[in-house]
């Protein structure tokens, strides 16, 4: 492994997508700081990656909390230059329009959409006066069409959508990539796994080709890195090859 003077930040690192960028990166080199809401939950994270030889910061982080989302920017930035921010939050919960509640309709709001933009614009705050970096969104089905029960997913992953479009517009001329990743798709997660057997039976999980391994994921976001400028994806969409679409 050919260490890096740099850093990746992963806003959202879960046990699934988030854990499989933070181990991507970090075996590239990157020192990876890694933010979830609840800290302990990074231990298995931080010896997977240890063990791997990598180096990682783990750290409790409200992504709605601004004055966090600053600190640990530039506490990254501060160990090495921030170099890439991916914002991986989730918030995908379905209700009834009728039973969802104004407090959902906001928190989903706060997290799927109004922590982009502050993870977004922080990054930009260090990338810009260097003239390089990378930012990028983790979208899903929801960021391009709305479904019965999403109200507030879609909503809140269309406006991030809108959020990424706006500043890859603004910041690409100033050499800063900035990209949002589509997942349509089941992403292969225990909850996940959870929910079709529930709607559909047990069998629902028979194909392996209609669920989305997390380290694919992982490696999509490795190749919107590798791009060069004169070629940057502002917009990737992925899916499985047994997706129908």
């Amino acid at each position: 492994m050919q260490k890096r003077n740099a850093t990746v930040a992963v806003i959202g690192a879960g046990d699934y997508i988030g854990a499989e960028i933070a181990k991507k990166f970090a075996a590239e080199g990157f020192t990876v700081f890694a933010g979830r809401r609840d800290g302990a939950k990074l231990e298995p994270l931080v010896r997977d990656v240890e063990a791997a030889g990598g180096s990682i910061v783990a750290r409790t982080l409200d992504a709605r909390k601004e004055d966090e989302v600053a600190a640990f920017l530039n506490d990254a930035d501060k160990l090495a230059p921030l170099e890439v921010c991916i914002f991986n939050v989730g918030a995908n919960v379905n209700f009834p329009i009728l039973e969802t509640t104004d407090r959902v309709f906001r928190k989903v709001w706060e997290m799927a959409c109004w922590a982009g933009f502050l993870a977004g614009r922080e990054s930009a705050r260090l990338m810009v006066p260097r003239g390089r970096g990378n930012i990028f969104f983790t979208g899903a089905t929801a960021s391009l069409r709305g479904g019965s029960g999403f109200a507030a997913f879609a909503s809140a992953k269309f406006g991030l959508r809108a959020v990424a479009q706006s500043m890859a517009r603004e910041l690409g001329p100033k050499n800063i990539h900035v990209a949002h990743l589509i997942i349509d798709s089941g992403v292969d997660t225990a909850w996940v796994r959870e929910r079709r057997a529930q709607l559909w039976g047990k069998e629902a999980l028979d194909n392996p080709d209609l669920l989305m391994p997390p380290a694919s994921v992982a490696a999509s976001y490795w190749q919107l890195y590798q791009q060069p400028r004169s070629a940057w994806t502002f917009e990737l969409e992925i899916r499985p090859f047994g997706e129908k679409w």
